[in-house]
């Protein structure tokens, strides 16, 4: 995969609005798929709603969408500048019945797979729009059917597995995987961690899209961070890239007997959730805690007990 360098769409965006519609009109009239990736990003980052706060994660999952839907447009026959109006739901269909290629799974593509790609592809047409090279929106009727099986009985919080992993993690693992389970924090969060932003018992955590919240520390995450040198002159205590953490993390599942239960750092931050509602029985101290701005976001980070009313209805 090509890297696009951040450079490069610096210089896009700079471009005088001429100069911007001519490279983006000759990129897409050739499906110069990198070139494409570079406006779309340069869009996001420059003339987007988040602009520069616009996460890495969100434009590197643009750009691989980008590269997937360009070719297919060239070999579909899409003009990509005037495309037809069945076009974007062509691409759609396209997805849900194309295999998937992940690594010991079978079927299609999954739902949320299918609306990343289609979310990138649509941004697409938002930075041609930007660029001055197209008014077309061939996504603007098309239709993306949501998953019917809910995110948390797909990818459920870990319960028991924490504490057998727990004992085969090195301290500096233990307290990466603690931040994550015990503290509701992402893993992305948890890694940008300093020694400075602990007071006590409270965390100052740098979420995503540039805000800030303040996380009480329980007194077993305490325990994990204490003693914790920092690892490099600023202050971080985790000098980890992500797929570096996942690896480990793979590693220790795998020692302690859950190999096949390993679904990424997002299973630990639901385990927080849904300790902290059995705990409270509120959506909203919950969502506050994880730092969802939406109290429909946390309910998809609790497990409920299936009979979590029982009691209420035994008199009805």
């Amino acid at each position: 995969m090509t890297l696009v360098r951040r450079s490069d769409t610096l210089a896009l965006a700079n471009l005088t609005d001429q100069a911007l519609r001519v490279r983006a009109v000759e990129a897409a009239s050739t499906y110069d798929t990198e070139t494409l990736v570079q406006v779309t990003q340069a869009y996001m980052t420059t003339g987007s709603r988040k602009g520069a706060r616009t996460s890495a994660k969100t434009l590197a999952a643009y750009a691989l969408a980008v590269r997937d839907f360009v070719p297919w447009a060239q070999a579909s026959g899409v003009q990509l500048l005037r495309p037809g109006r069945r076009d974007g739901g062509r691409y759609v269909a396209q997805l849900q019945t194309r295999p998937t290629r992940g690594r010991g799974k079978s079927g299609t593509l999954s739902a949320a797979t299918v609306a990343q790609y289609v979310a990138g592809a649509r941004a697409l047409y938002r930075a041609l729009r930007w660029a001055g090279a197209t008014d077309a929106q061939p996504f603007e009727d098309a239709h993306v059917p949501p998953d019917p099986t809910p995110g948390i009985v797909k990818n459920p919080p870990y319960m028991r597995e924490v504490e057998d992993v727990l004992e085969h993690c090195d301290p500096r693992l233990a307290a990466l995987l603690i931040l994550c389970a015990h503290a509701g924090l992402r893993v992305t969060e948890a890694l940008t961690v300093r020694a400075g932003d602990i007071q006590g018992a409270q965390l100052t955590v740098h979420g995503k899209g540039g805000k800030t919240r303040r996380v009480p520390l329980g007194r077993r995450v305490r325990a994990a961070l204490h003693g914790l040198a920092p690892v490099t002159p600023e202050g971080h205590l985790f000098d980890w890239q992500y797929h570096h953490v996942q690896y480990r993390m793979r590693k220790v599942f795998a020692a302690a007997g859950h190999r096949s239960a390993w679904r990424g750092f997002h299973a630990a931050r639901k385990h927080s959730g849904t300790r902290l509602y059995r705990a409270t029985k509120d959506f909203t101290r919950v969502g506050l805690f994880l730092g969802h701005s939406s109290v429909d976001t946390t309910r998809r980070y609790v497990a409920m007990e299936d009979n979590d009313v029982q009691n209420e209805v035994e008199d009805f």
